[in-house]
């Protein structure tokens, strides 16, 4: 059975089937869209300390702010994926293992957390939505309590 955590519009991590040992089924969704489209098997031991990681990250606010302020989110992104230095390294965000890496992401707070991606591999299932850039917004605090109580869940039903 899968539970979610969060809102799909927004933010969301879904926690399906355990597959194998340390493996289970995890979707994760930002505006609506469905990030893990290309891998879904999420090797839970690392997982969940990025998982954990990553809302600490956002609890403590140690995400940078808009980098380019006055710009749309969409520009943002534009201009992080053009950039080939350091830089725009700081504004990584969801490095969460191999369930993502078909989809660069990046994230800041603009009052809200602010997180851009777009879909680059060529054999994306859903063609339309191949190089479209999406923006999710949500409140920090609330991404905060939507990942650690999928992590929760992780924790409490371990692979067996």
């Amino acid at each position: 059975m899968t539970r979610r955590f969060g809102d799909r519009d927004t933010f969301a991590v879904e926690v399906g089937e355990v597959e194998s040992p340390h493996l289970r089924t995890v979707d994760l969704w930002a505006a609506g869209t469905q990030l893990t489209t290309d891998d879904n098997s999420a090797y839970v031991p690392s997982l969940l300390a990025a998982m954990r990681s990553t809302a600490a990250r956002v609890r403590q606010r140690h995400v940078p702010a808009c980098p380019f302020p006055g710009r749309s989110p969409e520009d943002v992104f534009r201009l992080l994926e053009q950039d080939g230095t350091e830089f725009r390294e700081r504004f990584w965000f969801l490095q969460w293992g191999e369930i993502l890496d078909n989809v660069p992401r990046y994230a800041y707070l603009d009052g809200d957390l602010v997180l851009v991606f777009s879909f680059w591999r060529p054999t994306h299932p859903l063609p339309d939505d191949l190089g479209a850039i999406f923006v999710a917004t949500i409140a920090p605090d609330e991404f905060v309590a939507t990942v650690l109580a999928a992590a929760d869940l992780l924790d409490v039903e371990p692979v067996r």
